[in-house]
């Protein structure tokens, strides 16, 4: 059964998305300030984090940052509706994923279920299945991804959105395709998230012989990782 960290100042919320959270069949536990929060986080018994930006001693972003430093576990932020900044910062610090509040428990669970069911398994591939493209390997049933055979410091969702493009290198990925197949979810309108997240690949990955980044973007058609 996986369990679930909910990080959030406001009781009555956690009470209700906890409930909710627990019918679904996962077990959760609380932590009501960002201090708290991050220290359970690292214990390492989570398999994800839902973490609210807004809370007191420290706030989310610092939260993030502090969990970031020592772990790859995922983690779903809450913002607010008009925090576009905050959602932008947290996903360039590593966030998995956001939740516009306020949201339904269903479509918490929803997200979750989306950031799981990409992170703990990689349906289409049998065992030791290898992706290579020029000096990338990818092992997507081991989570490990390498560049010129150093590995690579990916995220939970940068693996997956690396992954979908790896499978299709050579021609570009949508945007929608990306969010459907690397994050389990339709793309929203104005959503920044792929945009944020393949920046963050950008500085990670190697460069083509010629300088060039391996991955480049497509003018209306998305994104692709480019064959040498």
């Amino acid at each position: 059964m996986n369990q679930v960290l909910l990080i959030d100042d406001d009781t009555e919320l956690v009470g209700m998305f906890s409930e909710y959270l627990e019918q679904e069949g996962f077990r959760v536990a609380c932590a009501h300030d960002g201090e708290t929060g991050a220290r359970e986080a690292l214990t390492g018994q989570y398999a994800i984090a839902i973490l609210d930006v807004m809370m007191p001693r420290m706030n989310g972003i610092e939260t993030l940052r502090r969990i970031r430093a020592a772990s790859r576990m995922p983690i779903l932020m809450l913002t607010g509706r008009g925090d576009d900044a905050d959602r932008i910062l947290g996903l360039e610090l590593g966030a998995d994923d956001y939740v516009t509040k306020p949201c339904t428990p269903r479509e918490l669970t929803a997200r979750v279920r989306a950031i799981l069911r990409r992170t703990q398994s990689s349906p289409n591939d049998g065992p030791g299945i290898t992706l290579t493209v020029g000096k990338l390997t990818m092992l997507p049933e081991q989570r490990r991804a390498m560049w010129d055979s150093q590995p690579l410091d990916l995220t939970s969702t940068e693996f997956n959105l690396l992954e979908v493009l790896a499978r299709n290198a050579g021609r570009p990925v949508s945007k929608n395709d990306l969010s459907e197949q690397g994050l389990g979810r339709p793309l929203a309108r104005f959503d920044r998230n792929i945009d944020v997240h393949l920046s963050s690949l950008r500085h990670k990955l190697g460069t083509l012989s010629d300088g060039r980044s391996c991955l480049q973007t497509v003018y209306r058609l998305g994104y692709q990782l480019i064959r040498e």
